[in-house]
């Protein structure tokens, strides 16, 4: 007559590294999203921001942009620089990565907000290619 010996389960027997193993992925897993939902939080408060959509209109409407990118003209990546507000007083000093068909540039921005109201210093796009300084501020005089 032979005896039964009931086994052990899986856990029971491999619990000893399941814990630990499962408790660093556990930690590993929630910082990962922890700092993918930063980043994503961070950019799209830029993007949403005036100043961002400003230079964005400017730059994808300007026909000299247009003419050396092609159209259409996208953002292209992360954008760069600072964004700081606090109640109706703030700046901007930020680049944004262009891409077209034809090529490569970024718009840069740096203004003030004072009253609610931004004003621009600088707003121009810079051509990857031939390093031609576009200024976006300058209002083209038709008849002249």
């Amino acid at each position: 007559m032979s005896e039964h010996i009931p086994q052990k389960s899986w856990f029971s027997r491999n619990w000893i590294w399941v814990v630990p193993l499962g408790g660093c992925l556990t930690i590993i897993v929630l910082f990962v999203f922890g700092i993918g939902a930063a980043i994503f939080g961070v950019s799209k408060m830029f993007t949403g921001s005036t100043p961002y959509k400003y230079a964005i209109e400017q730059a994808t409407t300007n026909p000299r942009v247009i003419e050396l990118l092609g159209e259409p003209v996208e953002t292209a990546g992360m954008m760069q620089g600072k964004i700081s507000t606090t109640n109706n007083s703030g700046e901007v000093n930020i680049t944004i990565p262009l891409k077209g068909p034809k090529g490569k540039g970024s718009v840069t921005v740096i203004g003030t907000k004072e009253d609610g109201e931004w004003s621009y210093e600088k707003l121009y796009v810079l051509i990857k290619d031939t390093q031609e300084k576009i200024n976006l501020l300058e209002k083209t005089l038709e008849g002249t």
